[in-house]
């Protein structure tokens, strides 16, 4: 007999929810919806940029596309798989009676994290490997143009994609994991993924402020497209440590507060 709210169960309730099916519908149409905004627009702005180099091929696509996505929609993909599924049971009143199921809470909370990371994973590789496959089919497949003159070929660009969709994933979880110690507080999910969005709202706002000077660099995103480098002649993937090290330091402490929390709250929903 299987234990009560397995990973396979929980990978399964979450999967077949229409909130997972929509967002990962919003995830497929995204790059379509850019193709035909570059085929409706001016082309006269092509050479300036990863946005104007986007239309050189697959592989300044997938970049491109990467860099506008990672600050908001993959950040909200991570905050909603991550904050949701524990105030979204309170608000169905079905979180009581997975507990007397029973189902011990760090169980519990253990088999959402994990499915919630690996919804925002997968999420990141599907929309990486699609831009691919969209840019190729609509641009070809000419090597990486470089912002800075010359060409990346395929053989680096996707080890450096690598890299980059993992560090982007990465760079989401202080605030998947502030969505998760927010939704353990409260049974309204949207207010998970709102506290999380304008954590990062708040976050851009003081790292825009050159007055707090080194402060900045404990901020959540201070870091968050160090990745950008990776583009470059001569990448310096050193650089990329500092903005993993932070990433972990908030997501440890922000979770780590929602379990101890929920170990100590009373459920009634």
């Amino acid at each position: 007999m299987s234990r009560p709210l397995s990973l396979r169960v929980e990978l399964r309730r979450q999967v077949t929810r229409p909130r997972t099916r929509w967002a990962y519908v919003v995830l497929i149409a995204l790059p379509l919806v850019v193709v035909a905004a570059f085929t409706l627009g001016d082309d006269d702005s092509t050479g300036q940029g990863f946005a104007g180099l986007a239309t050189s091929g697959a592989a300044n696509f997938a970049v491109f596309m990467l860099l506008i996505t990672a600050q908001l929609l993959i950040l909200i993909l991570a905050a909603l798989f991550v904050g949701d599924p524990v105030p979204a049971e309170a608000s169905w009143a079905s979180l009581r009676y997975l507990l007397i199921a029973p189902v011990p809470r760090v169980r519990l909370l253990t088999s959402k994290v994990l499915v919630g990371l690996g919804l925002t994973a997968l999420a990141v590789l599907v929309l990486l490997g699609w831009v691919l496959l969209v840019g190729g089919v609509v641009y070809g497949w000419s090597p990486l143009s470089l912002s800075d003159g010359g060409t990346l070929g395929w053989g680096h660009v996707l080890s450096r994609l690598g890299v980059a969709a993992g560090y982007v994933f990465i760079a989401q979880l202080p605030f998947a994991a502030v969505a998760f110690w927010m939704g353990v507080r409260t049974d309204a999910p949207l207010a998970a993924v709102g506290v999380a969005v304008i954590a990062s709202i708040v976050s851009s706002i003081l790292d825009a402020l050159t007055t707090l000077g080194d402060y900045r660099r404990a901020l959540p995103n201070h870091y968050s497209q160090e990745w950008i480098g990776l583009f470059t002649a001569d990448p310096d993937y050193a650089a990329l440590l500092p903005g993993v090290l932070w990433a972990l330091l908030y997501a440890v402490v922000f979770i780590a507060l929602g379990y101890r929390h929920f170990a100590r709250k009373d459920v009634l929903s």
